[in-house]
């Protein structure tokens, strides 16, 4: 039986959970999770859980802040002016924004305070700063 190797097309069922056992995404009642291992497409530590696994393998990893979503950063977190929201929205703590930095690129924000003039954004992924477990099932391995 093949074992998953980088540049193999797999793919996977899953269940992901945080330190609390809070399960935070699942591909339960859907179709497995299809990715090239070492593309890049999953975080690094997913990657290397599934590399070496065969077809119908399963197992239990804990994947570290820094292999998963990374660190916290306190310089993404940044109190903007509330004028800078259009007139049309009403700012709520654990909406999700979207805005463009200097350059170009797409930033995505979460608002997690709100004053009369201000509100508090952070651009830190959700999931950083925390290990995350995964229960992976390997459907299945191509070339």
């Amino acid at each position: 039986m093949s074992q998953a190797a980088s540049g193999n097309t797999v793919r996977i069922h899953y269940t992901g959970t945080l330190e609390d056992g809070t399960e935070f995404d699942s591909s339960k009642g859907r179709d497995p999770l299809e990715f090239v291992l070492g593309s890049g497409q999953v975080i690094p530590g997913f990657d290397k859980a599934v590399t070496g696994m065969a077809a119908g393998e399963s197992k239990t990893v804990t994947i570290a802040a820094a292999d998963a979503y990374g660190e916290r950063h306190d310089e993404l977190v940044q109190e903007v002016a509330r004028s800078i929201i259009p007139d049309d929205l009403e700012p709520a703590v654990g909406m999700q924004l979207q805005g463009q930095s200097d350059n170009g690129q797409v930033q995505h924000f979460v608002v997690t305070a709100v004053s009369d003039d201000t509100i508090t954004l952070d651009a830190n992924h959700p999931l950083a700063g925390q290990p995350l477990t995964f229960a992976i099932e390997l459907v299945s391995v191509g070339g």
